[in-house]
């Protein structure tokens, strides 16, 4: 989760929107998700263990997840992976577990 407060979010943000602050909020899954006030949401969420980039700060999924336990409409399933990072084998490990959880509830 790419987040407004971490460095890496904050240069890519910069980059796609400019320096207004305040528009990206409106990109932010840890600001939507505080102010979502719609139908429920269930959310599945995966993070390995052994990213770089969580180990870098330059994902905060906890902040997402803060936001998702703070609000009543969103049911959140964060799963931290062990022994996975960022890479291909992390992502073909759990994409079948996805598409399942994208049929049962978009479909």
């Amino acid at each position: 989760v790419v987040s407004t407060q971490s460095t890496g979010g904050q240069k890519a943000f910069t980059g796609y929107l400019g320096d207004n602050k305040n528009s990206w909020k409106q990109y932010d899954a840890t600001f939507t998700a505080k102010e979502y006030d719609g139908p429920k949401l269930e959310i599945l969420l995966d993070q390995g263990e052994d990213d770089p980039y969580l180990n870098d700060k330059q994902l905060l999924p906890e902040n997402l997840a803060n936001s998702c336990s703070g609000n009543k409409h969103i049911n959140l399933n964060f799963r931290m992976q062990p022994g996975y990072d960022h890479g291909y084998f992390f992502i073909m490990s759990f994409m079948e577990d996805h598409f399942n959880f994208m049929a049962k509830h978009i479909c």
